[in-house]
């Protein structure tokens, strides 16, 4: 899934503002300016829209894991150079500290029939028999339920992310 749109969704999710993603970036130690958050969260069709690298959204990431739990002490994690789906989704997981239960409701809120089994093979280690690769649409059914459950009253069909001029 396209990193931006992952960003964007997540800033949408959380009802975050500029300053609060600057912050977020902060909490895991990492400075960024309005201007790159700003280009990072434009459409894709925007000349001015300019990529987020794994790196920069697994810092985000683990920014919004400190920002909803709580900084751990000692060192922070060091930021993946490349992130797949399956780590977006366990450090989403994290962050909104979810146990499978909540997950398995999240998905269902989208329309996403899940078991538990196959819902844990998305984090198991990718050597692993059951091991299960997160497709776009898995990330984007979550990221959707995350919505419908954090911003009851919205809908993905209707009101994209990063368009808040259709808002009711």
């Amino acid at each position: 899934m396209n990193k931006n749109d992952v960003l964007r969704r997540i800033r949408y999710i959380f009802d975050f503002s500029d300053s609060d993603m600057i912050s977020i970036f902060g909490q895991a130690g990492h400075e960024v300016s309005r201007g790159q958050v700003s280009d990072w969260l434009k459409k894709e069709n925007d000349p001015a829209c300019k990529n987020c690298t794994d790196t920069e959204l697994a810092v985000f990431l683990n920014g919004l894991i400190n920002h909803k739990r709580g900084k751990k002490e000692g060192a922070q994690p060091v930021p993946e150079q490349v992130l797949n789906n399956n780590a977006i989704l366990k450090k989403l997981k994290i962050a909104v500290n979810f146990k499978t239960e909540d997950m398995i409701r999240v998905l269902t809120l989208a329309g996403l029939q899940i078991s538990k089994h196959e819902l844990s093979a998305f984090f198991r280690k990718p050597g692993h028999k059951h091991y299960r690769e997160c497709k776009n649409q898995m990330l984007r059914n979550f990221l959707k339920g995350l919505q419908l459950e954090l911003r009851p009253g919205t809908d993905n069909e209707h009101v994209t992310p990063w368009d808040n001029s259709r808002l009711p």
